[in-house]
């Protein structure tokens, strides 16, 4: 799935272990989704992939997901602080960083395992393919 949710980025000075200051990000509409970052660049690459993970882990335990804010009222909450978009796709990464191959037990017909393995059907490939097609989902 694809979303989109705005993202507070508030600069901190007062970590003495961060003398350039450190990004705090934080999602209004997911109260346990925070992250950081030292720079701009950092704390956006860290603030997609909070997001994905929040996401999936909503998704995987079929939390309901909740609309996103308007981003002129989150502006409007968080004069002084940076306020972006920021965009996930569960989809694409699920296929990134959930990739372990398991096992999958399926019944068919005796003649028609007969005939793949006659003619050297790779079952898992034509299942992965079949099932790609079936969700309508790329490699």
């Amino acid at each position: 799935m694809k979303y989109i949710y705005p993202a507070v980025f508030s600069l901190d000075m007062t970590d003495e272990a961060f003398p350039n200051g450190v990004y705090l990000i934080s999602f209004p509409d997911l109260p346990n989704c925070y992250t950081s970052g030292e720079t701009l660049e950092e704390a956006y690459e860290m603030a997609e992939d909070v997001l994905n993970m929040a996401l999936c882990g909503m998704e995987r335990d079929k939390e309901e997901i909740p609309a996103p804010t308007s981003i002129s009222i989150v502006q409007n909450n968080n004069v002084g602080d940076i306020v972006t978009i920021i965009k996930a796709d569960t989809t694409e990464y699920l296929k990134k960083y959930d990739n372990k191959t398991i096992r999958k037990t399926l019944s068919i017909p005796r003649w028609l395992d007969t005939l793949a393995l006659e003619n050297n059907v790779n079952f898992s490939n034509v299942l992965k393919r079949a099932l790609m097609q079936e969700l309508n989902v790329t490699p």
